[in-house]
C-alpha cells in the first residue's frame, strides 16, 4: 500500500501526486491546497480557554462576596470540580485558602480548623467573610474602610490557576500573567496568626516529604534512578498532554511550554527536566525534581502511563499521590470478589510504592468484571478514573433504539448488540461484498451504525474510524513487515463522520461549512488511528523511532472539551464520549483500532448510561472489523474506499461534486 486508497482507482503516480497537492476540504475540492487568501472560518482570538477565563473573572468580580468569588474561581464558574484547583495550590497558597475561606482538598473541599478542632479556620473565614462583605461595596476591588492587618490578593492566571498574594509575596501583577486584575483580600490579625501556624506545619510536612523522596531515590541506586527516568521519558512521549506543578515550577509535555519530552522537545533534549537529570548526582537534584520523579513513578506503577493524566493540573506532592491512590484503592475494593488491597500504613514513599503495585494488580483483576472509564474535565485536561455501575433502563433503551435502526438498514437480526454480533459471526461473508451503495458490507455497517448512533443518542455528530485496507494489513503482518507499517501515513486510515442535519445551526446554518467541519474531524481521527496503530507492534527500531501514543483501552466521557484543542474549539466539541475498542488481526490484538465517538456542541453532557450503551455499540463495530480482518486473511479483498472528503461533501450537502468542479 504505497499510495493512499481513495475513490479514484487506477491513477498514475503522477496523477496521484497531483491530486495529493489539492485541497481535501470538501468545499474546496479540486483547488490547489494553500491558495486561500485567508482562513475560510476564522476563529476568534479569545475562543476556547482564554474566553472561558475572561468569563470566569467577570463572574468572580460580580460575585456578592469574597467567598462566592473564590468558589467561582475554584470551579472556573462551574466548569471543573473545585478539588482540582485546590490541589493545584502551592503550600503557602493552600494554607492561606484554608485559613481564610475554610477551603481545602483534604476533606472534600472543606476542612475543620488547622488544629482539627473546627474553630480556627472557621473563625478566620468568618473574619474574611465580614471583611469581604464590606469590600463588596467597593466592587471587590478594595477593602475600603475594613481594618486589616494585611491586605492580600487573589487572582486567576492565564493557565487557569487560582493565585494568591500571601504576606511573603509581592503584588500578583508583578509575578503572574493575570487574566484580569485582582480581588483584594483583607487578613485579620487572627487570620495571620492562624496562617503562620498552619504554614509552619505544612512546611515541615513538605520538608519531611522531600527528605523521604530523596532517601527512596537514593536506595534505588544509580541504575534504578536511570530506569525511572527512562520510563518517565517514554511516558511523557507516549501520553496525551499533561500539565503538572511542583511549587511554582511547571512540568508539561504540552505545546510550546514543554519542559518534558513531547511534541516540542525530542527525547534527550537538554531542556527536558527528565533528560537533564540522567547524569546529575542525586544530591544536586532540586527538591522539585526529586518530588516529580518519585510522584510520577508511583503514578505509573499504579496503572501505566495514563494515570499521570489523573494528576493533570495539580501539584506533584506525596500527599496528593497518596490521596489519589487511596481513592483508587477504595473504588477497586468496592468490586466484589478477589484480593482486597489494604491501606498504606503511612505516606512514606516506600509504603505508597507497595500500594501502587497492589492497586495495579487489583486493577488487572477487576478489569474483566467491571467497566472502567474516565471523566475528562477539558478546561484543566484533568481525568478521573471511574467504575461504571450496571446498565440501567436508559442504557437498555438506547441500545434497543440503536438496534432497531441498524436492523432496518443491515442484514442482521437480534434485539441486542450481542445478538446482532452473534448473527454476524454466523454469516460474515457479506462484509466483504457490496452492500447499500458501498463497495463492502463493512463500510455499510460502519456508516449505518454511526448514523443510528447519532440519532439514538441525540448527538450532533457521531463517528467511527479504522484502517482503509485490512488486506494490506494482514499481508504485512503475515510477513512481519514492521518498517512498512510504520511508514504508512494518514490517508491509509479513514473516519466516517455523520452529523445530524440540525447541527448546521452551529455553523452559520451552512451545509457546506458543516461538511468542512465533518471532514476536519475525519482528518483528525485519521491521525488518531495512525498515532495508535504502531503502539501495538514489536518495538523494532523503526517503530520505536516513530511518533505514537499508547493505544487507549477504556472509554471516556468529556465535559467542556472546547477549550485547548484547536480542532475542538473550531468544531465546538463541548461534550463527548469516546469508546475505543480492540480488534484482532492475524491473531494479534490491536488496542484502540476502532472507536465510536459521540459529541454535542451544547446542551446537556453525556452521562454514564450513555457511555455504557455507546461502548456496546463500538464493540459491535469492532466485532465486525475483526470478522472482516479474518476474511481478508483468507484472501478477500477488503479495501475501504468511502469516507474521503468527497464522500463527506456528498452525504452532508446532498450535492454531487467532482474533483474538477470546485464550485
Amino acid at each position: 500500500m504505497t499510495l493512499p486508497i481513495e475513490r479514484d482507482t487506477g491513477l498514475s503516480r503522477k496523477a496521484a501526486l497531483a491530486k495529493a497537492r489539492q485541497s481535501r476540504r470538501p468545499s474546496r475540492l479540486g483547488r490547489r491546497a494553500g491558495t486561500a487568501a485567508e482562513p475560510d472560518y476564522p476563529v476568534a482570538e479569545d475562543a476556547g480557554f482564554p474566553g472561558l477565563l475572561t468569563l470566569v473573572w467577570q463572574e468572580a468580580v460580580a460575585a456578592p462576596d469574597l467567598p462566592a468569588a473564590v468558589d467561582t474561581l475554584l470551579t472556573l464558574a462551574g466548569h471543573v470540580p473545585a478539588d482540582i484547583q485546590l490541589r493545584a495550590l502551592p503550600v503557602a497558597d493552600e494554607c492561606a485558602l484554608r485559613v481564610l475561606f475554610g477551603r481545602s482538598w483534604r476533606q472534600d473541599g472543606r476542612t475543620a480548623g488547622p488544629a482539627g478542632d473546627g474553630r480556627g479556620a472557621g473563625r478566620a473565614a468568618r473574619d474574611v467573610r465580614a471583611a469581604g462583605d464590606a469590600a463588596a461595596a467597593h466592587d471587590l476591588r478594595g477593602a475600603g474602610d475594613v481594618e486589616a492587618a494585611f491586605l492580600g490578593e487573589i487572582g486567576l492566571n492565564a493557565s487557569g490557576r487560582v493565585v494568591l498574594r500571601v504576606p511573603s509575596r509581592g503584588p500578583l501583577s508583578g509575578e503572574e500573567d493575570l487574566v484580569g486584575g485582582v480581588l483584594r483580600v483583607p487578613w485579620s490579625a487572627h487570620a495571620l496568626a492562624e496562617y503562620q501556624a498552619e504554614l509552619a506545619r505544612a512546611t515541615a510536612r513538605a520538608r519531611d516529604s522531600v527528605a523521604d523522596c530523596r532517601a527512596w531515590l537514593a536506595a534505588a541506586g544509580r541504575d534504578g534512578r536511570r530506569d525511572m527516568l527512562e520510563t518517565l521519558k517514554e511516558a511523557a512521549r507516549r501520553t496525551a498532554p499533561f500539565v503538572l506543578y511542583s511549587g511554582d515550577r511547571q512540568y508539561t509535555n504540552f505545546r510550546d511550554r514543554n519542559t518534558l519530552t513531547g511534541k516540542t522537545l525530542w527525547p534527550g533534549h537538554p531542556d527536558c527536566a527528565l533528560s537533564s537529570l540522567a547524569t546529575v548526582p542525586l544530591e544536586l537534584w532540586s527538591d522539585s525534581d526529586a518530588l516529580m520523579v518519585a510522584c510520577l513513578t508511583l503514578l505509573v506503577r499504579s496503572a501505566g502511563f495514563a494515570r499521570i493524566e489523573e494528576a493533570n493540573g495539580t501539584q506533584l506532592t506525596i500527599d496528593h499521590v497518596a490521596h489519589l491512590l487511596e481513592r483508587t484503592r477504595l473504588a477497586y475494593n468496592g468490586v466484589p470478589g478477589g484480593q482486597r488491597v489494604p491501606p498504606a500504613p503511612s505516606n512514606r514513599v516506600a509504603a505508597l510504592n507497595d500500594l501502587a503495585e497492589a492497586v495495579a494488580r487489583r486493577r488487572r483483576e477487576i478489569t474483566a468484571k467491571v467497566r472502567l472509564y474516565r471523566e475528562i474535565h477539558g478546561p484543566l485536561m484533568h481525568k478521573i478514573e471511574r467504575i461504571a455501575g450496571a446498565p440501567a433502563d436508559e442504557a437498555r433503551r438506547l441500545e434497543a433504539d440503536l438496534c432497531a435502526r441498524v436492523r432496518d438498514r443491515l442484514p442482521v437480526t437480534g434485539g441486542t448488540l450481542d445478538e446482532l454480533g452473534a448473527g454476524l459471526e454466523e454469516a460474515p461473508g457479506w462484509l466483504a461484498e457490496p452492500h447499500g451503495g458501498f463497495a463492502t458490507g463493512l463500510e455499510s455497517l460502519v456508516y449505518e451504525t454511526v448514523r443510528a448512533a447519532a440519532a439514538a443518542f441525540d448527538a450532533d455528530f457521531a463517528m467511527s474510524r479504522g484502517m482503509r485496507s485490512l488486506t494490506a494489513l494482514t499481508t504485512a503482518l503475515r510477513e512481519r513487515r514492521w518498517p512498512e507499517i510504520a511508514a504508512w501515513d494518514l490517508p491509509h486510515f479513514f473516519c466516517c463522520v455523520v452529523p445530524v442535519p440540525e447541527a448546521r445551526r452551529y455553523f452559520a446554518d451552512s451545509p457546506a461549512r458543516l461538511a468542512d467541519t465533518a471532514w476536519s474531524m475525519s482528518a483528525r481521527m485519521q491521525y488518531n488511528s495512525w498515532h495508535f496503530l504502531v503502539g501495538n507492534l514489536p518495538k523494532v527500531p523503526e517503530i520505536a523511532a516513530r511518533d505514537y501514543f499508547v493505544p487507549p483501552t477504556i472509554p471516556d466521557v468529556a465535559y467542556y472539551s472546547d477549550q485547548h484543542h484547536h480542532g475542538h474549539v473550531a468544531a465546538k466539541v463541548r461534550f463527548s464520549i469516546r469508546s475505543p475498542q480492540a480488534v484482532e488481526v492475524m491473531g494479534r490484538t490491536f488496542n484502540g483500532f476502532v472507536d465510536l465517538r459521540l459529541l454535542r456542541c451544547e446542551g446537556l453532557p453525556f452521562d454514564e448510561q450513555d457511555l455504557l450503551a455507546a461502548h456496546r455499540a463500538s464493540g459491535f463495530i469492532a466485532r465486525a472489523t475483526s470478522l472482516a480482518a479474518g476474511l481478508a486473511a483468507d484472501g478477500a479483498d477488503l479495501d475501504i474506499t468511502a469516507f474521503d472528503s468527497r464522500w463527506h461533501w456528498e452525504k452532508i450537502t446532498g450535492r454531487l461534486r467532482g474533483s474538477e468542479d470546485p464550485s
